[in-house]
This record gives C-alpha cells, structure tokens and sequence, in this order.
C-alpha cells in the first residue's frame, strides 16, 4: 500500500473516493506540510498502490486496510479529511474508534444507504456488463467523469489528466473503478450501519465544505443530512466548486483543517 506521510504537528489523515488517490490532495499536503502531519493513502488497486490476488475492492474491505494502516502508523487524535467514498470508508473507521478522532473535515460524500438518483447511477456504470465495459475497456471514471467532477476547467491540464488515468493503464488494473459504483447498491446494509451509529460522532468539531456544482451526485440535501447527524458542524457552502472539492478550491480545504485543529486546542 503506497501513502503519503508529510510534516509534523496533528495529525490528517486524508481519504480519497474513487477513481483518485493521494494526488488529489497534492495541494493541501504542500500548504499545511509545515505545520501538520498528513497521511493520505491510496488504497489497494488506486494511485500507486498494488492489490493481493484476493482482494475485493468493496468499501468495507478497504476501511478494513485504512483502519490496520492507521493501527500500524500507530495514529492518535486523528483529524479525518473524507471526500466521496472517503466519506462511509472514513466513518466505519470513526465510530468504531470516536476515541482517537480529534475533528472532521466532510465534503462532497454521504455514508447512508444511498438515494434514488445514486442508485440509478450505480445501476448503469456498476451493471454487468455495460458498466463493466465502460469502466475496465474505457476507463470512464478516469478519462470522463474526473473532468466533469471539477468546476474550474481551466485546471483540467493534460498533466492532471494523466495523473488520473496513468494509474489504470490496463482493463483489468480498472476493475476497482467498476466494483466502487457497483457496491453502491450492494454495500446497502453496510452503509445503514454506519449510519445509525454516527450519533456517536455528534460532538466532534466538524466542518462542512460542500461543492455546489454538484449535480446530480452530491446535492444539498446530503449536506443536510451529514448537518443533522454532526451536530458540531461549521457549513461552508462553495458556489464555484464541484464534486472534486480539493481540485476546485483546495485553500478552503486548508482553512478547514485549520478550523478544526483551532476548535480543538490540544
């Protein structure tokens, strides 16, 4: 498993969805590098990071690896950064151990049983086999849906195009992209758990940085939903920013961290 490990001070542990990696936080580990410790995995089968033969690639198997990576870093008074499937892989982690969770950063992400409209989505880019065929033979999710998922297209440059594709050069190295929407549906029952035991979360300071340009994936009403369970919520609402808050506006990311890490003196 390939992660990032920068800096001192508190600690960040950054969670990424799919089909990014540690990249996507590029610029948040060179802003804060200085002052705190940031941790950001990619997980097995993204990034720069291999996969066993037998693994699955469903989310509960990969918060199964992030929690044995934050055990073997031996992490305390973690702060959780978690963007798209970060966001229920983070949190399974979180209530089990709301102990060593220090504060919460929650951007464009939901970790309940998912909407009508995500389930339509997860039916045609997670079925077999057109969606199996538009992920592992096109390499959709990274060719296609990263560009639309940022606002600002001027920062869609062929280098940020090929950090996102170069990772899965080959169909089969894609099959990770495909089980992530599939398990949409599939990890039901998974995410229901997660969800009835984020009360235990309630009192962790928390800020929501929620991209409005997020049509149809993430809309406002998940925002509320993630204001309801995590009652100690600071809300900032970005007009000009879509699915991939940290590409779009990265420095309010940073300041988010830093409203934690202020709302939690140690």
């Amino acid at each position: 498993m390939h992660y990032v490990d920068e800096g001192s001070g508190p600690t960040i542990l950054l969670l990424h969805g799919n089909p990014t990696w540690s990249f996507l936080y590029r610029n948040v580990i060179k802003e804060l590098q200085g002052s705190c410790r940031l941790i950001a995995p990619d997980y097995f089968g993204f990034g720069l990071s291999n996969a066993p033969s037998d693994f699955d690639f469903s989310p509960s198997s990969h918060a199964s690896v992030v929690k044995d990576l934050i055990e073997r870093l031996d992490l305390e008074d973690i702060i959780l950064v978690v963007q798209d499937w970060g966001g229920p892989i983070g949190m399974s982690y979180a209530i089990q151990n709301s102990a060593n969770v220090r504060g919460l950063v929650v951007m464009n992400s939901w970790a309940w049983e998912a909407s009508i409209p995500q389930k339509l989505f997860s039916l045609v880019m997670g079925s077999w086999p057109l969606g199996y065929m538009l992920q592992t033979r096109l390499n959709l999710f990274a060719r296609k849906i990263v560009p639309q998922g940022i606002f600002h297209k001027e920062k869609i440059t062929d280098e940020l195009q090929k950090a996102y594709t170069e990772p899965f050069p080959t169909p089969a190295s894609r099959l990770p992209t495909w089980v992530f929407p599939r398990q949409i549906r599939l990890s039901r029952d998974w995410l229901r758990a997660i969800e009835s035991r984020l009360h235990l979360l309630s009192d962790k300071p928390t800020q929501i940085l929620w991209g409005a340009k997020d049509e149809p994936g993430f809309r406002p009403v998940e925002m509320r939903r993630w204001q309801s369970h995590l009652r100690s919520h600071r809300t900032e609402v970005l007009d000009d920013a879509s699915h991939y808050v940290q590409e779009d506006r990265p420095d309010r990311v940073v300041a988010a961290i830093l409203s934690v890490i202020q709302r939690t003196p140690r």
